[in-house]
């Protein structure tokens, strides 16, 4: 499926009876030529794809405003400091990986995890076609199962942002699962 293909699907995706608690990112005034915001500076057609829960709730986005503009993704937040970390380590750079995630509509304020059936719905709608022929790392438990439901092969890791880890365990074990996807990634073209 071609990108611009994909991009629409996201821009239709709403669950009806949920629109008062989950926004668009037209809702927010994010709306783009990408699936994600992340997809401002992380949209490789060749890298890792990484899989993550979703993106940010709405009063982030309202709050965070202009540092989104500019970067598409919060510096300072856990997710992001161990990203940066675990990149690093394997010295990448956010442009040489594609990041997307699972669910993709912003719940008002934080407010995972999501109905099951409403991560499946998005997952299948939006972003098994993403990860189509690439090479994915789901991370986090969200990501892991909904990859198992649809049939998409994926390195499975820790969500950066999950508790009970230090900001380098968890970025030793994503910098493990991008070389692995490296390497796959270096098979396959090879």
């Amino acid at each position: 499926m071609k990108r611009a293909e994909i991009i629409a699907r996201r821009r239709e995706f709403v669950i009806p009876r949920y629109k008062r608690k989950y926004k668009t990112l037209a809702d927010v005034g994010f709306d783009g030529e990408w699936v994600t915001p992340y997809q401002m500076v992380s949209n490789s057609e060749t890298g890792p794809v990484l899989v993550a829960h979703y993106w940010l709730d709405a009063q982030s986005v309202h709050e965070h405003r202009d540092v989104l503009m500019e970067e598409g993704w919060l510096p300072g937040m856990p997710f992001n400091n161990v990203l940066s970390q675990a990149l690093d380590r394997v010295n990448l750079t956010r442009p040489e990986i594609y990041v997307t995630q699972a669910f993709h509509l912003l719940p008002y304020k934080q407010w995972p995890p999501f109905p099951t059936p409403h991560v499946d719905e998005s997952f299948d709608r939006i972003t098994r076609h993403e990860c189509a022929g690439r090479t994915v790392i789901a991370l986090g438990t969200v990501a892991q199962r909904a990859c198992r439901r649809a049939g998409v092969e994926a390195i499975e890791c820790i969500s950066p942002s999950a508790p009970g880890m230090t900001y380098e365990a968890k970025a030793r074990e994503l910098a493990t699962a991008l070389k692995a996807a490296l390497a796959r990634i270096g098979s396959d073209s090879g």
